[in-house]
């Protein structure tokens, strides 16, 4: 992956201009560089909060979290609740550093470690707190352990939108009380989080950190003031932008439910200015594809053969029409995928027949350009279920390296 080209800081730009000499205008009619708005200053400064203390896996998860955490201090201005996922393979990989950073930034944190649904959902009110879970795949790493938590997925699921109450009966006379379940959450555990949450969420996927890698000590006492400062600068920042906030509609570069979740971060960019929109938006591309991998990697079967008989048609020059034979042989050939284990005899003709039958995509007696007839798929019978199903995702924009906040000598 080629390098993000890194946007000057304000005292690079003041160093270097102008850059060329304009005979014919003067020194006191030239253009003073714009300075930084106060949003842009403020982010730079949680960005480098972060970058102190954690190191994430790429420069847009650093610019999502920035985003995903200032967009907690306007709750009540969005339609969504967008969820923040904070996932690793094993231990060590700086998912509890990161929600401890997070937790001192985000407004009216709300820690719920081994809490109930019913607890949680008596603490979310009409100004909602921020969720934070650490330690999420005790709550769901194991079917078992899972099916005892299905009321904390579903309150979770519920609160990424407004207007999706959860209903209980209380008091002497049994009533009916609905409880508001819209807040913003961050969820840290190893592995994936539920499907259903997952598709909720801005997905940070951490590694263990190289030799080399340094990061800051954290320590509570001493380095949450400092947290602290950034957080209130945050609030006096975003405040009084409440309303401007609420009537936003900021062009999205994902559509349906990635733009729910995304959306709040892409407002809090266009309200910072500077170069935080278009970061946020390379972000947002970047990050939603490669979920959307992530997703058809894992999804059920018959989408992952959809996915890997465009791969297969592309192998062979993405012929007209293909034999059968032919690609039950490409697929077959593929020992990362399930195919030549899928029977003891690998994908075969029936097996292949009845994973298409719900598209209603079937062989025929096709002529092939040798002359002969055989059974054979045409490229036109699967280009509406690709379309569908597992479309090619839009290419990746390059992370933009946003620049540090400037140091007092």
């Amino acid at each position: 992956m080629e390098t993000a080209t890194p946007i000057p800081s304000s005292d690079d730009t003041q160093l270097a201009w102008p850059q060329v000499a304009n005979p014919g205008l003067s020194a006191a009619s030239r253009p003073e560089p714009a300075e930084p708005s106060e949003g842009e200053l403020v982010l730079s400064n949680l960005r480098a909060q972060f970058r102190r203390y954690v190191v994430l896996p790429s420069e847009d998860a650093l610019t999502a979290v920035t985003l995903w955490v200032a967009a907690t201090h306007l709750q009540t201005a969005w339609q969504h609740a967008p969820r923040l996922a904070v996932v690793g393979p094993a231990k060590r990989c700086g998912k509890s550093r990161l929600l401890d950073v997070v937790t001192e930034t985000v407004h009216d944190p709300l820690i719920t470690v081994n809490a109930s649904a019913a607890a949680v959902f008596r603490s979310i009110t009409e100004a909602p707190p921020t969720l934070l879970v650490d330690e999420a795949d005790t709550l769901f790493g194991s079917a078992k352990v899972a099916e005892k938590n299905e009321e904390m997925r579903g309150l979770l699921n519920a609160g990424h939108q407004r207007n999706r109450p959860t209903l209980r009966v209380s008091g002497p006379n049994h009533e009916v009380s609905k409880f508001p379940t819209f807040a913003m959450a961050a969820l840290a555990g190893i592995g994936d989080l539920p499907d259903t949450i997952m598709d909720r969420s801005v997905v940070i996927r951490m590694r263990r950190r190289r030799p080399g890698e340094k990061v800051a000590e954290f320590r509570t006492v001493r380095d949450t003031p400092a947290l602290h400062a950034v957080r209130d600068r945050l609030l006096a920042w975003l405040a009084p932008l409440h309303t401007t906030a609420m009537d936003l509609t900021p062009k999205m570069p994902v559509e349906d439910r990635a733009a729910d979740t995304w959306e709040p971060l892409i407002a809090i960019a266009d309200l910072a200015g500077g170069p935080w929109p278009e970061a946020a938006r390379a972000a947002c591309l970047a990050m939603t594809r490669h979920e959307a991998e992530q997703d058809q990697d894992h999804s059920a079967l018959n989408i992952r053969l959809l996915a890997d008989i465009r791969r297969a048609f592309a192998s062979e020059g993405n012929p007209v029409v293909i034999r059968t034979g032919r690609l039950l042989g490409i697929l077959n050939e593929d020992a990362e995928s399930p195919w030549p284990e899928y029977s003891d005899k690998g994908l075969t003709p029936r097996g292949l027949q009845i994973l298409l039958n719900d598209y209603g995509i079937r062989s025929a007696n096709r002529r092939f350009p040798d002359g002969f007839q055989a059974k054979g798929f045409t490229r036109l019978q699967f280009t509406d279920a690709w379309a569908r199903y597992c479309p090619e995702p839009a290419p990746a924009a390059e992370p933009m390296a946003l620049p540090e906040p400037a140091t007092s000598a």
